[in-house]
């Protein structure tokens, strides 16, 4: 395993929700990543911010690693769960919502 792929799973699994965006919560840099941190706001949920842009290495990685070559990316308890459209569509179906409750993860 290389480097990049055990400093990615640190963090994927250290991290209750990780979030790979383009820019950071306070600037995304595309709209996807703006639209998932606004999900996590109306959340209300903690989560990690790794901003891609700044971690080429990390990008290139995650692409080979789950066949997702676009951000942002978006871990819960270790589960990849997909990028900004799947996240939307869970979180207005309320299935989001229903995932964070069964991995405990509550609002802040």
């Amino acid at each position: 395993m290389t480097d990049t792929r055990s400093e990615i799973q640190n963090l994927i699994s250290s991290n209750d929700i990780l979030i790979y965006m383009r820019g950071t919560p306070a600037a995304p840099r595309c709209g996807f990543s703006a639209t998932v941190v606004e999900i996590m706001k109306r959340l209300n949920v903690p989560y990690h911010a790794v901003n891609a842009d700044e971690r080429q290495d990390h990008w290139a990685e995650l692409a080979e690693m789950n066949e997702w070559p676009t951000m942002p990316q978006i871990y819960i308890k270790g589960e990849f769960m997909g990028g900004c459209d799947i996240l939307k569509e869970m979180f207005l179906s309320g299935e989001l919502q229903q995932v964070l409750a069964d991995k405990g993860i509550a609002a802040a």
